[in-house]
């Protein structure tokens, strides 16, 4: 049986990302991967993304931030791996 990798990431989203949909869309495919963390909308236009997990979920969900919901226009991501805390118990929108 695979042991399940644990681990984390953040993210910040730019483009057309504010207004779209973008952090309940983030919300909702991060829940059914089974992803915990938060996504946020930040002063300068962009999402960011916190998220910790199974290693194989974390690099699906980001994949998907790459092109968003429908409405969003993705620029770029630039995400950083951090070390897994183990400190969120799901996946919420930060205000």
């Amino acid at each position: 049986m695979d042991q399940i990798q644990q681990s984390a990431f953040t993210a910040r989203v730019h483009g057309v990302v504010q207004g779209v949909g973008f952090r309940y869309s983030t919300r909702e495919r991060a829940r059914r991967l089974g992803i915990s963390g938060y996504v946020r909308n930040m002063y300068d236009g962009t999402v960011e993304v916190m998220a910790e997990g199974d290693a194989r979920k974390l690099a699906s969900l980001l994949a998907w931030l790459k092109t968003g919901p429908p409405g969003a226009y993705v620029e770029r991501v630039d995400s950083h791996p951090v070390t897994f805390r183990g400190i969120y118990k799901n996946f919420n929108i930060e205000f």
